[in-house]
């Protein structure tokens, strides 16, 4: 007896967490009085919409209902055997096709958690929810997503066509081509056929209503960013500035360019923009002009590109100077060494000026690249090629900014070493030759080379008689 009265008591307790679980879960999400997905009304009807939950409720209504419209009424209740829940009551008097649309009731601090109906307000002197003006509305054609013709109705049985200018209907096959009372008609995979104007179409009555639309695919591709100036733009305080930010794009793009740099507070700082179009692109100009630099406006400089999600940017340093300068150092020396038979040679100081001198080497007094064609001025340097010994000599940079009366001088010498040489080496006919016993006689031996060569003689005996070199050896 025991036994049947704990399971019985088991049993009760078990149905009594039970329930306890269903009502907790019952009301995890707000609850509406209404248990179909979608309604249809009259027009001039009353909506009445009553919603309950554990917390605080709110409602998120059409675009075509504001919450402030005389029409429109929300009444909040505490409910329940216990008034530990929540009711709100929305009241929407008269009902108009603008009206139509989802009603939402949510949780006020837990917005992920709602329910919803779907109301039409069936009105047959507005057909479509949006009453359009002679000017089209503007749709989007976005790669990889679906393009919608918003053309939304207010009787869910409404017989809509979609027509493409000026005369061509297209059915709905509900695979590419679907119509949606709620949404309108969805595009799945749209192509450049669905480029251009479109109307949405229905007839009641004998009268045809029409909702129309244009459309536009944007493009984000950029082509090609560049600034007049990559590299390091050097200036003076006081001078005038200008960085020209250049995009090409495809047609149909529209680019935003913007600009970061350090002096945003110089008011002397102006921006510009303009457009040019060709056949193929558009070329998007921003020109930023510092009309006075100052040193604060030292830094780093860059033009921001976007369009759409596409994002580009390039960038250049700027270096501003008190005032003009020159500095030339020797790099290893004043004295510098060569090799004849060098296929090229540099002669090369350490030079730092600003705003870019005029450069004149010259070779022994006289300008170099005037004596001898295998001299070439590059950049700052003097380059030699096929160094030969009469390239030896005292070389001679001359640097002047003129416009500031700068002027600069350094000297240089080089010396060409050249690889010994016997001349007479050169000369002989032959390596032996026959003298007479006991005679005197006088070797020569001329060697030239840089540095100086030093000469040694050397003497080998001669072979005894009927020993030949090679058994010697």
């Amino acid at each position: 007896m025991l036994e049947i009265f704990l399971v019985m008591l088991c049993g009760l307790t078990s149905r009594g967490m039970t329930k306890d679980a269903d009502n907790k879960g019952r009301f995890s999400s707000p609850v509406l009085d209404v248990t179909e997905r979608q309604i249809t009304l009259e027009k001039n009807q009353m909506v009445q919409l009553n919603c309950r939950g554990r917390w605080e409720l709110e409602w998120v209504l059409p675009s075509g209902v504001s919450k402030n419209q005389v029409s429109a009424q929300v009444e909040e209740t505490r409910c329940g055997k216990r008034a530990n829940h929540y009711c709100s009551r929305l009241t929407l008097s008269p009902a108009l096709a603008q009206h139509t649309g989802s009603y939402r009731c949510r949780y006020l601090h837990k917005q992920r958690k709602h329910t919803s109906v779907y109301v039409f307000i069936a009105d047959s002197q507005q057909p479509f929810v949006k009453v359009q003006k002679e000017i089209p509305d503007v749709v989007y054609m976005k790669e990889g997503e679906d393009l919608v013709f918003p053309c939304r109705v207010t009787n869910p049985d409404s017989k809509v066509s979609l027509v493409k200018f000026p005369d061509r209907r297209l059915g709905t096959d509900q695979r590419n081509i679907i119509w949606n009372n709620r949404k309108g008609f969805v595009i799945r995979t749209p192509t450049y056929f669905y480029i251009g104007l479109f109307s949405c179409e229905t007839i009641i009555n004998g009268t045809k209503f029409t909702n129309k639309f244009l459309t536009y695919r944007p493009v984000n591709k950029i082509q090609q960013v560049y600034l007049n100036s990559t590299g390091l733009v050097q200036a003076l305080q006081g001078e005038r500035l200008a960085l020209n930010c250049t995009v090409t794009a495809e047609w149909n793009s529209r680019v935003k360019i913007n600009w970061s740099y350090p002096g945003k507070g110089n008011s002397s700082v102006s921006i510009s923009r303009r457009i040019t179009q060709s056949k193929t692109n558009v070329v998007f100009y921003s020109i930023l002009t510092v009309h006075k630099l100052h040193k604060a406006d030292k830094g780093l400089y860059t033009c921001h590109v976007t369009s759409g999600p596409a994002k580009r940017e390039v960038n250049t340093s700027v270096i501003v100077y008190d005032q003009p300068f020159i500095t030339l150092k020797h790099k290893d020396g004043s004295l510098v060494y060569a090799h004849a038979g060098q296929k090229s040679f540099r002669l090369f100081p350490k030079l730092r000026a600003f705003p870019e001198p005029e450069i004149v080497w010259l070779k022994d007094g006289m300008v170099a690249d005037e004596q001898c064609s295998r001299y070439h001025v590059d950049g700052y340097s003097l380059v030699i090629r096929d160094v030969a010994e009469e390239d030896a000599g005292v070389y001679t940079i001359l640097t002047r900014i003129q416009q500031f009366g700068l002027y600069r001088n350094l000297t240089l010498s080089l010396v060409v070493n050249v690889k010994p040489q016997i001349g007479e080496k050169a000369v002989a006919v032959r390596d032996t030759a026959t003298m007479p016993r006991f005679s005197r006689q006088a070797f020569r031996c001329t060697a030239h080379g840089v540095p100086r060569p030093q000469i040694q003689w050397l003497w080998h005996r001669c072979p005894s008689k009927g020993l030949s070199p090679a058994r010697l050896a």
